[in-house]
């Protein structure tokens, strides 16, 4: 004969199996949190990146965000194809201090402190590197200009 629970008068052995699935189920909405706490939320670096400021808009369908590019001094080679590209930073910024003093230095030499995420939220920007503050702004830097040297002739 089965033992029955006084309070309910369901046997005890279902109140078990309910037990286990609700410690199964917080466990599992314990991961989730986590992975979405670490993916979206963790600072996974933080750093400073200075060049020239390229873009600065605001735009988005349902989220409007600030986007930016910046263009590092230096060349990339992505590829094996030996095609030289422009050192470009793409960044969001969240804060609109921040995006007022940028909207305001297009085409100027700026040094960007910013966070890195593993993943980009839509409201929070398209970039996972976000920028939470400016340490200077100056007028483009010029190139350096190099001697010309023509060869077998000594300078």
């Amino acid at each position: 004969m089965e033992e029955y629970s006084e309070e309910t008068k369901q046997p005890k052995k279902k109140r078990v199996g309910c037990r286990i699935f609700a410690i199964l189920g917080f466990i599992l909405l314990l991961a989730a949190a986590g992975f979405v706490f670490f993916k979206f939320y963790f600072v996974f670096g933080s750093g400073v990146k200075a060049g020239e400021l390229n873009l600065f808009v605001y735009k988005g369908y349902v989220f409007k965000t600030y986007e930016g590019r910046l263009i590092q001094a230096g060349y990339n080679s992505k590829n094996s194809n030996a095609t030289i590209q422009s050192n470009e930073f793409n960044f969001s910024v969240k804060d609109e201090n921040v995006a007022k003093q940028l909207e305001r230095s297009a085409g100027k030499f700026v040094e960007l402190h910013y966070k890195e995420y593993l993943g980009a939220l839509p409201w929070r920007g398209m970039s996972k590197y976000v920028v939470d503050s400016v340490y200077s702004i100056s007028s483009a830097k010029e190139p350096e200009e190099l001697p010309l040297s023509i060869p077998g002739e000594v300078l």
